[in-house]
């Protein structure tokens, strides 16, 4: 018999005040998991999202850090734990950019990127793998790109943080497969958020789909690899592009 979400433990979307992490937070919250929404520096934008989930019936709380910051991820995990319990599923969200081309990239460019989208999803990991394993239960849901899958002039670093993180998702699956935990990830092309919205119109004609793409489409295959249906699915990247990487 298949346990109510709430009774294996809470959910932590890293990066939620906003975007694919917003809804995110949104979708588990629906699935009826409570939601831990982690933000760096919008307190007001993460309090609207925890607020929505406690509207609709569910169950949400804030938690702010800067996951660069020396031990901010273990911090982290322990406040969220102390407010909502065990850590079920962690979806690895949480990004920067710091675009140009690779021969004018500065050292600090290339740190953060790598820093904050595969570093902290590495840290984050570590510490939260170990109660999944314990209790034969777990999902870790890494959200990668497609430019981690095909090239984008201009993004060097995103690009290496984000391949790297579709690698180290592949291998922790391997590891902790035999322990009921999953660890997949999620590649969104061009999706509607603050970071597309400067584009021009005319970017769609590069994508077959012909159209940008929605969080909440991001969010419904998160969904999916936190739901009990997807326990078979381990170590996969899924691509949400609209065809782009094929």
């Amino acid at each position: 018999m298949t346990r109510e979400p709430s009774a294996r433990g809470c959910a932590l979307i890293t990066g939620a005040s906003r975007g694919i992490g917003a809804a995110a937070a949104s979708e588990l919250g629906g699935a009826g998991w409570p939601v831990a929404v982690h933000f760096r520096t919008d307190p007001e934008l993460a309090e609207g999202v925890a607020a929505t989930i406690r509207d609709r019936g569910g169950t949400a709380a804030t938690f702010q850090a800067d996951l660069t910051a020396p031990g901010a991820a273990v911090e982290l995990l322990d406040a969220v734990e102390d407010g909502l319990g065990p850590i079920s599923v962690l979806v690895n969200n949480a990004g920067v950019t710091a675009d140009g081309l690779s021969m004018r990239l500065s050292d600090e460019d290339w740190d953060r990127v790598v820093e904050t989208n595969l570093g902290a999803a590495f840290r984050l990991t570590r510490r939260a793998v170990l109660p999944m394993v314990r209790a034969r239960f777990g999902r870790v849901i890494n959200i990668a790109s497609v430019v981690g899958l095909r090239a984008n002039p201009g993004q060097a670093n995103y690009a290496a943080s984000k391949a790297g993180l579709i690698a180290f998702t592949r291998t922790v699956a391997v590891e902790v497969a035999s322990r009921g935990v999953t660890v997949n990830a999620v590649a969104p092309g061009l999706i509607e958020t603050e970071m597309t919205r400067e584009l021009g119109s005319g970017v769609a004609d590069a994508i077959p789909a012909r159209r940008i793409g929605t969080p909440e489409e991001v969010a419904a295959c998160i969904g999916f690899l936190a739901s009990p249906g997807a326990s078979y699915v381990t170590g996969a990247t899924l691509s949400v592009d609209g065809g782009m990487a094929a």
